[in-house]
């Protein structure tokens, strides 16, 4: 790992005494000789070089969606043999309705979840009506735009936008002062 172009914290040292790395560094290819040439330096999760310019480390766009699909598939693999109807099981409560006693928005998620891993719609339907109508095909929609972008190779993060923003806010809490009243 020591030479000529070796810099361990990203040196922007630029022209002869640089190196081969050095010219790299200016969007140029590196002198590669023998058995490295032509060679691509990347992995196998698109090819990219993972350190880039300045030491920082370059992760590929495609990680941060597959490992969100990985936490979710994790959770519903927990979460489908624990039944959050019965007492007694570790899952979270809800801080807000433990403090206030009142639903809130998202209240009975969990319990929707398990009962759409089970197959039972109308169960997940009573659990959170508008959580399972709205939110779970907007939230589909929004990963499948981020994971579509991350295949191309952009690293843009999931975003809805003001507007968006708004009608969320406004649906959460239309519902949830019709799930307490009511």
């Amino acid at each position: 790992m020591t030479g000529p172009g070796y810099r361990p914290f990203g040196d922007a040292r630029r022209g002869p005494a640089a190196g081969a790395a050095g010219s790299a560094r200016r969007g140029r290819p590196s002198r590669r000789h023998g058995r490295h040439a032509g060679r691509d330096r990347g992995g196998p999760m698109g090819g990219r070089r993972l350190f880039t310019r300045g030491g920082r480390r370059e992760v590929p766009p495609l990680v941060a969606p597959l490992s969100v699909l990985g936490v979710g598939a994790a959770a519903s693999l927990y979460l489908v043999n624990t039944d959050p109807h019965q007492e007694g099981q570790w899952l979270p409560r809800c801080p807000f309705n433990w403090l206030t006693g009142l639903l809130c928005p998202v209240c009975g998620g969990t319990r929707m979840v398990y009962d759409l891993l089970h197959g039972d719609l109308a169960a997940a339907f009573h659990d959170n009506a508008v959580l399972l109508v709205l939110g779970v095909p907007v939230a589909l929609a929004v990963y499948g735009r981020w994971l579509l972008a991350a295949a191309r190779g952009r690293r843009e993060p999931p975003q809805i936008g003001n507007r968006g923003a708004l009608a969320v806010l406004a649906v959460a809490v239309v519902w949830m002062v019709a799930r307490n009243v009511v």
